[in-house]
């Protein structure tokens, strides 16, 4: 058999706060519902405190809830109509083929993934859909007519965990829920987690980036320059040990980011080189 001469990293990214600035339900929905962003999520906080809910499953109650009631469209047509206005950091618009050519020139193979509490149909609005392999969000379910009904998927900080196994083990549908459970050895995982690198920046990123650090993978607490409390959260972050590196949200080319990233890479890379070597030098051992 020949030996394999590439093998896959998986960058896997939140989005608000991550790759934008701000909580994308601020790009426009909020807005055309004739609300402000506090007013929003103080509704928000109030009607998850009031019923001890889910923070997520109450965000998207209120956006239908808020929909109706205003007369507005919420729709995925909508909903990704949107996305064009969700504004972005520094270097994120050219940075997934920046990187993907960096892994080509040192034969690994990059993918990308979005993995968000935030709404799925308004990330496949943006400028930037197209570059990911799969987006995990959450989702509506939407009727005959196309209008938001009901959550579909809602991903808080504990099920963002199961799209790590999920891209782990090469599984690309939520509806596949049961194959993640499922017994595959890691030689037959299509990305291992050491081959991981996940970007976040606050409480529901924390178990996926401490879980990736465990795992072998690399974890990246990103913070936005502007604001000193970010910049402390982040901070905090590696100071217990829950992240491998603190980053600022600017993605362009020779940033600290894009230095932090291609060194993980070359790393990867050597990795891989140097399990490919033992394995052929085992596998002369086994001629004798």
């Amino acid at each position: 058999m020949a030996r394999i001469k590439k093998t896959t990293a998986a960058l896997i990214y939140d989005f608000d706060g991550t790759l934008s600035p701000g909580n994308m339900q601020e790009y426009g929905f909020i807005q055309a519902a004739g609300l402000d962003s506090r007013e929003f999520w103080d509704k928000n906080t109030k009607m998850k405190e009031n019923q001890d809910a889910s923070e997520i499953l109450c965000y998207m109650k209120l956006m239908v809830d808020e929909a109706r009631h205003k007369g507005l469209e919420l729709s995925k047509k909508s909903l990704k109509q949107y996305g064009k206005d969700v504004e972005l950091f520094v270097g994120v618009k050219d940075w997934f083929k920046l990187i993907k050519d960096y892994g080509e020139t040192k034969g690994v193979k990059i993918e990308h993934y979005i993995n968000s509490s935030g709404l799925k149909e308004i990330i496949e609005g943006t400028s930037i859909a197209r570059e990911f392999k799969r987006i995990y969000a959450c989702s509506f379910y939407y009727s005959p007519e196309g209008a938001a009904q009901w959550p579909a998927v809602a991903v808080d900080f504990t099920a963002k965990t199961q799209f790590l196994f999920m891209i782990n083990k090469g599984i690309e549908y939520v509806k596949d829920n049961k194959k993640v459970n499922e017994f595959k050895p890691d030689v037959e995982r299509p990305i291992p987690f050491k081959n991981m690198i996940y970007f976040g920046d606050g409480e529901t990123d924390v178990p996926c980036m401490k879980l990736v650090k465990q795992q072998g993978g690399r974890s990246i607490a990103v913070y936005n320059p502007n604001i000193r409390k970010k910049k402390a959260a982040a901070e905090k972050l590696i100071a217990e040990n829950r992240v491998n590196f603190v980053c600022p949200a600017d993605y362009s080319e020779n940033s600290e980011m894009y230095k932090v990233v291609t060194t993980i890479i070359d790393k990867i890379k050597s990795d891989f080189e140097f399990k490919q070597l033992l394995l052929s030098h085992e596998k002369k051992g086994k001629k004798k």
